[in-house]
């Protein structure tokens, strides 16, 4: 039953009996209060016969007192007249104006069911760790905006999340990714009004005709983690254990949704000054409109997309994910914790040069420009390895060698703080480590590489697929 639609037809008003009692019928037989007050049970009078007019309220179907009979309708339930269901707002969410049935509305649409068995909660202990591991191979990060993020996941969170793995959803239960598409600097400048997650779900649910029952992650790298938390907790629904890539992709389609035959629209999109846009295009299309959409509305939104069953999500999700970046979020963990797929330290070393590159991906359509960095490596065989990167690292050579590519992530972690270093961060004389965390199985088949290998970045490189 979809939340807030009225599952059973509303009760008429009825009339007073004798002895001041309510009368009330239900199917073919009626209970009323004999004369004199003596309670006893006797059958309806039939409707439609002589004498036939019934006293007030007493007629299945009526609504008024007094109301007279109609010849040849019976007591039978399928005279009565039902009234029409309907969507109503979510009592949780009184702000907004009533979920209208949308025009994909079909007969018979309802409610995708919630029933699920709660694995764990999120609270604000689990938030900090949750906080911490999310961070441990997120790049293009701002601190800034991040701490904004975890101030506003913070703040709504209350008593928790429930936590769910796909499998424990009701399988016709409606999922939905929620994620801050734009710049996270932007996000710094251009604080959120805190109704944005609420209003791109509500916007795509309207477009759908039914209520969301989940929230699921496209990406679990730092804010990107946080905002599906955040709408998770203000709209009441359970967080699913997972996320559609396993690492960090730039492109929105670049996701184990994708590769699993899901398209990232509908999706809506909800700036902070209060616009609201839905967009429905082809899969291949997403980027070329999303991205002009996202700079108009100030450079950063909160997108409602993917809209999918659970049982669908269960076949195309990376399970497990978010349970992952809360261990790797405990103190003292190891950073590999947070790889469910291993972790190799390719080298470390001093940043030499970084400069622009027009050697690959000039021509494809990416947030930033193309870049080469190269690194000397400080012990051991003390290589150059040369870091090829296009809005992330792609690429790395040791000595002209190609030694890790996508769909691994690579990594700077810098060695003074053991943070994440940006591709535009990136400065001479810089101590680095490089770490490659590898990638879940599905990126290394052949569609897999196709969406997220390295032709992907514009580098054409021939790379053999792996068997899932």
């Amino acid at each position: 039953m979809r939340p807030g639609r009225d599952d059973q037809p509303a009760p008429r008003p009825g009339g007073a009996g004798r002895g001041g009692r309510r009368d009330a019928v239900r199917g073919d037989r009626a209970r009323l209060r004999g004369p004199g007050g003596g309670g006893q049970r006797r059958r309806a009078r039939p409707t439609g016969g002589p004498g036939g007019t019934h006293r007030a309220g007493t007629r299945p179907g009526r609504a008024g007192p007094g109301a007279p009979g109609r010849q040849g309708r019976g007591p039978d339930p399928r005279g009565q007249r039902r009234r029409r269901p309907r969507l109503r707002p979510d009592r949780r969410d009184h702000r907004q104006p009533p979920v209208l049935p949308a025009r994909r509305l079909l007969p018979g649409a309802r409610h995708r069911g919630r029933g699920h068995t709660v694995t764990r909660l999120i609270g604000p202990a689990e938030l900090r760790r949750f906080s911490a591991g999310s961070r441990l191979f997120a790049t293009g990060a701002a601190e800034s905006s991040y701490g904004l993020t975890f101030a506003w996941a913070e703040s709504v969170l209350g008593e928790g999340v429930e936590l769910a793995a796909a499998a424990e959803l009701d399988p016709e239960t409606l999922c939905m990714v929620v994620s801050l598409v734009g710049s996270t600097t932007a996000l710094g400048e251009q604080l959120p009004a805190g109704d944005e997650p609420v209003r791109a779900v509500r916007a795509l649910e309207r477009w759908m005709g039914e209520r969301a029952g989940a929230v699921v992650a496209l990406n679990l790298a730092a804010e990107n983690a946080l905002i599906p938390l955040v709408a998770a907790a203000v709209l009441g629904l359970p967080l699913v254990d997972g996320d559609g890539t396993g690492r960090v992709f730039p492109l929105v389609e670049q996701t184990t949704y994708r590769l699993g035959g899901l398209s990232a629209t509908p999706m809506a999109l909800a700036g902070a000054s209060g616009e609201l846009v839905l967009l429905e295009t082809a899969a291949d299309r997403v980027e070329e409109l999303l991205r002009p959409v996202v700079l108009s509305v100030g450079g950063w939104a909160v997108a409602a997309c993917y809209p999918m069953a659970a049982r669908d999500l269960a076949r195309v999700l990376v399970p497990g994910t978010v349970s992952l970046l809360l261990a790797a979020g405990e103190p003292g963990a190891p950073r590999s914790a947070a790889a469910p797929y291993g972790v190799r330290t390719l080298c470390s070393g001093r940043i030499l040069t970084v400069e622009g590159s027009t050697g690959h991906g000039a021509d494809v359509a990416m947030p930033s420009l193309p870049a080469s960095i190269v690194v000397q490596e400080s012990a051991g065989l003390r290589r150059l390895v040369r870091l090829e990167a296009h809005n992330e690292i792609v690429l790395a050579l040791a000595d002209g060698a190609p030694v890790a590519m996508a769909p691994d992530q690579i990594c700077m972690i810098s060695v003074a703080d053991g943070m994440v270093v940006d591709v535009d961060k990136a400065a001479p004389g810089l101590e680095v480590e490089i770490m490659v965390v590898r990638a879940a199985p599905m990126w290394h088949t052949g569609p897999g590489l196709v969406l997220g290998g390295l032709r992907a970045f514009g580098i054409p490189f021939e790379q053999r697929a792996e068997s899932p």
